[in-house]
């Protein structure tokens, strides 16, 4: 891995970057469909089993279709971005998102409605790449890991949202009213995105689709041994989160009898702890290196896990014993996940998409992995508690293996890019 600076043609043909307050709003309000599809019908995983008949780790399922749509159409959408820009894939994923949410009113048993959860994901999976590889168009370096800190601050308020505004539609109407208002949520910022998002990827820099060609480009990223282990890195960091995700309605509500208002305020309390991570990030990057605050945060993280570990173990501390813990863990994950990408995509401007699809694929991938897991684990604190210190201390080994610490740091967005 050497460093080599941007050639002139390469800084002309990259877009000038828009106002950053307003794209971190855009694109923000486009990824806040992942969030909101996995989080928001949360609070009705009780009522989905009772009302289809089924199992909790069953219903647990219908999130793990979604995670594995979100991955598997990453790969595809990825590689569509870099040859036919950002902005029509982006949309087109909207419009599927869309779709499925309006069948999901009509679904009669739980495999259907896991099969449309992995087309949701499907759709979402678009807003999900093509966010970082505009990102990556128009940034680089500290300045990328900036803007995602500000993209995750507008990303942070879907997950505090989406629990407690499920719980309220669940006041008026049964747990597919959550999915009507998902439709309409996409059907807003489809027309949005239609009307105000420009094309950061010019066509001269645009690459060939095709079978061969993806193929060829998943190589070349899968052959670079930093860039496989950041990936895998915040794979297992997003496993730690989709772990709370998955197992925290049940560890509320089933193990400390929180009804379903209750569930979501407190599921909100903790996302607040991740989004002030991702804000106090630009402020740390003032003085520190992405792979110092990452590999930082992920040791935190583990530290944290292991706390609550113990706690859950030993039925200390009630709710709050569990939750003070789960609010570190989230806190330190926060200051992961900006930096881990940022520093993943820092060498290729070229396959934005591609190595940006890959990334997810990998993230939510894992993540769909580790959703059942605490299903089959027992749907407990511990087991919870289980999965994510598992994961978090599997992404210190990783770190420790590739050593990102080592890496040339670049300092703003005109920064010399990594050549592989």
């Amino acid at each position: 891995m050497t460093l080599t600076a941007p050639s002139p043609a390469q800084v002309e043909a990259s877009p000038r970057p828009p106002r950053t307050a307003a794209l971190a709003l855009m694109l923000g309000a486009f990824v806040a469909l992942g969030p909101l599809t996995i989080d928001m019908y949360l609070p009705a995983l009780p009522e989905i089993r009772r009302d289809l008949a089924t199992t909790s780790a069953t219903v647990q399922l219908t999130l793990t279709g979604t995670l594995v749509g979100l991955a598997l159409g990453q790969l595809v959408i990825g590689p569509l971005s870099d040859a036919f820009g950002r902005k029509r894939p982006l949309l087109a994923g909207a419009a599927v998102h869309v779709v499925a949410s309006l069948l999901v009113l009509v679904a009669p048993t739980v495999g259907v409605l896991g099969a449309l959860r992995v087309l949701q994901g499907v759709g979402t999976a678009a807003a999900s790449v093509v966010a970082l590889a505009i990102v990556r168009d128009l940034f680089q370096g500290r300045a990328a890991a900036t803007m995602l800190s500000r993209l995750f601050l507008v990303m942070g308020v879907a997950p505090v949202l989406a629990p407690t505004l499920g719980g309220e539609v669940l006041r008026f109407t049964s747990w597919r009213g959550v999915f009507a208002v998902l439709a309409l949520y996409g059907v807003v910022v489809l027309i949005v995105g239609s009307l105000a998002l420009r094309e950061t990827l010019p066509a001269e820099r645009r690459r060939s689709f095709g079978v061969r060609s993806t193929l060829g480009t998943y190589r070349m990223l899968l052959r670079d041994r930093t860039y496989v282990g950041l990936i895998l890195s915040a794979g297992l960091t997003m496993a730690a989160l989709f772990a709370y995700v998955s197992g925290s309605s049940f560890v509320y509500q089933r193990e400390f009898g929180l009804d379903e208002q209750e569930f979501g305020m407190l599921f909100g309390a903790g996302a607040v702890w991740l989004i002030a991570a991702t804000q106090l990030n630009p402020v740390l990057l003032r003085r520190w290196s992405p792979a110092q605050i990452l590999v930082t945060a992920t040791v935190g993280g583990t530290v944290a896990g292991a706390v609550l570990l113990g706690i859950a173990a030993a039925g200390f501390g009630g709710l709050f014993g569990v939750a003070i813990p789960l609010w570190a863990v989230l806190f330190a994950t926060g200051l992961a996940l900006p930096n881990g990408p940022a520093l993943a995509l820092s060498g290729y401007g070229e396959s934005a998409g591609s190595a940006a699809a890959l990334l997810g694929a990998v993230q939510f991938g894992v993540g769909a992995a580790i959703s059942p897991l605490v299903g089959i684990l027992g749907n407990d604190a511990v087991a919870m508690s289980t999965a994510i210190v598992g994961s978090l201390a599997l992404a210190v080994l990783v770190l420790v293996a590739i050593r990102p610490w080592q890496l040339p740091d670049p300092q703003d967005d005109a920064a010399p890019v990594l050549a592989h």
